[in-house]
């Protein structure tokens, strides 16, 4: 699955409203300019992100936006979900009757991917926006690692070739 520009800037976003704001609001010019974000883009993902409820505005002078809720309570899938990212790692689409090869079957592979999209929902559902911006984000935190002859497991033939 990969996530596009959207998603990715939308969560740049908002970390930076968190780490920032102190209760304040802060201006999108300001956000733009911190994390090289075009401004006109910015205003189209915090529309979306308003209309979801992850932030409110504040007009007039020293006006801006804030997170609607604590960082803490902000979990990173509401913000991709909010500016209309799905996360799904499948071509085809939940509830059609076509499947990802263009006919009502699905490919062999189909339940591998839409498991990838269901774990990776569940890691972007456990993950707040406190957590990334208070450095808590630990690569092996699961400690998941390969099985031995799996994808750089320790008897992965692969590896010593």
């Amino acid at each position: 699955m990969k996530l596009n520009a959207k998603g990715r800037y939308a969560v740049m976003a908002l970390c930076d409203l968190a780490k920032q704001s102190d209760g304040r609001p802060i201006a999108l010019a300001d956000i733009a300019e911190r994390q090289d974000i075009s401004l006109s883009y910015l205003e189209q993902l915090f529309a979306k992100m308003r209309r979801g409820g992850l932030v409110n505005s504040v007009r007039g002078p020293g006006g801006g936006y804030m997170l609607a809720r604590p960082a803490s309570q902000t979990c990173i899938a509401d913000i991709i979900l909010a500016v209309d990212e799905p996360i799904r790692a499948t071509r085809c689409s939940p509830g059609q009757p076509v499947g990802c090869r263009g006919t009502p079957q699905r490919c062999l592979t189909h339940d591998l991917w839409e498991e990838l999209g269901n774990q990776i929902y569940l890691y972007l559902s456990a993950v707040t926006l406190a957590d990334v911006i208070e450095n808590r984000i630990d690569p092996g935190r699961n400690g998941a690692m390969p099985a031995p002859g799996c994808c750089g497991g320790e008897d992965d033939s692969l590896a010593a070739q």
